[in-house]
């Protein structure tokens, strides 16, 4: 009988295994009182539906619609006419003072609750380097969507050129949270140049991988930034209606912590 000989993989045929540091390049444990922190947080202002016919105005530095208080970030929907809207809230967002290729990001949040909230944890490219046209070509990242007439069914999606809701196409996949308003729950994404994956409290979900055909399927090789928002409304949020009677209402964060790629 011939002896069988055992091959082994060829050495570039092995998968690449990535590591993260074990200590935050950028994080913020909300461990003081008062407007978010300046050195790390901006705002997105203004009203006129943000593209998807949302019913709130986004307001800058007003510690109603956002606070740190009790070591917690608090973002809140409030029902007020507003130039030309009918409820405020805020729009938090990193770029330009925290701007990452490639980590893991962990954020730790209670939500909202009630029809008409959408609350939404998630990433944009801080610059157009694809195509003309900044959207989707440039790709977003959602590690954390919810809206509140589907209580506790919590989505993780990326849309990209070839892959966007627009074309009927995104990616994405959904998980049940039962206590989603009265617990903190971490939200995790890990992002490398293979993969990007995504968790809740540690439990893998979704996972999306580099085909390797160009930026039009994964545009997820340049800077992106953090946002962390809560819309009123809107084609997905509000497509139930909105329960005026449920507001003011607010996403609570614990920690956002932001770690390297090991190299």
């Amino acid at each position: 009988m011939a002896q069988s000989v055992k091959h082994s993989t060829p050495k570039e045929m092995l998968p690449i295994v990535y590591h993260f540091e074990s200590k935050p390049i950028w994080s913020d444990e909300f461990d003081y009182k008062g407007l978010p922190d300046p050195t790390k947080w901006s705002y997105d202002v203004g009203g006129k539906g943000w593209g998807n016919n949302e019913l709130q105005y986004y307001t800058k530095e007003n510690l109603k619609n956002a606070r740190v208080e009790n070591g917690k970030l608090i973002i809140e929907a409030i029902k007020e006419n507003f130039d030309k809207n009918t409820y405020t809230s805020a729009r938090l967002v990193t770029k330009g003072k925290g701007d990452f290729l490639y980590g893991r990001f962990e954020i730790k949040a209670k939500l909202p609750f009630g029809r008409g909230t959408w609350p939404a944890i998630w990433m944009l490219a801080s610059e157009q380097t694809y195509s003309d046209k900044y959207w989707p070509d440039n790709g977003e990242i959602d590690i954390m969507e919810h809206v509140g007439y589907d209580p506790g069914n919590v989505h993780a999606t990326v849309h990209t050129k070839a892959f966007n809701h627009v074309i009927g196409t995104q990616k994405g996949t959904e998980m049940m949270v039962n206590d989603f308003d009265t617990a903190f729950h971490e939200y995790r994404l890990d992002w490398t140049p293979q993969k990007i994956e995504m968790f809740i409290d540690s439990k893998l979900y979704f996972t999306f991988e580099n085909s390797g055909k160009g930026f039009a399927e994964y545009p997820f090789d340049k800077k992106f930034h953090l946002l962390l928002n809560l819309a009123v409304g809107g084609n997905w949020g509000g497509s139930k209606g909105v329960d005026e009677s449920i507001f003011p209402q607010k996403m609570e964060v614990d920690y956002v912590r932001i770690y390297a790629l090991k190299k």
